[in-house]
């Protein structure tokens, strides 16, 4: 299987979904994507591998549907937050305090 980018993945969610998602709204999508954390939570907590692996890859595909009714390129959102190096403290690895 050829490995693709999150710009392609995402426009994948826009060719299959896009009008779905705006027919739906901003709101219940992001509803949607909280629904599919919990879910990841759930799996987690039962320790249930297989379940954890899919709900990450529905917290993906619902985090690029929430980014294309923004109309926001995610995958230049993660790199120019996160330039190879921590935003807050600029080091990598990251030397800010614990939390």
């Amino acid at each position: 299987m050829t490995r693709k980018s999150v710009n392609d993945f995402q426009n994948l969610m826009k060719d299959l979904y896009l009008e779905r998602d705006r027919q739906r709204g901003i709101e219940k999508t992001l509803l949607w994507l909280q629904t599919e954390q919990g879910e990841l939570i759930d799996a987690y907590l039962k320790n249930d591998t297989s379940t954890i692996i899919e709900e990450v890859a529905d917290i993906f595909a619902w985090l690029c549907s929430v980014c294309n009714l923004f109309e926001i390129n995610l995958e230049s959102a993660v790199w120019e937050k996160y330039p190879n190096k921590c935003p807050k403290c600029l080091k990598s690895p990251c030397l800010c305090p614990k939390r």
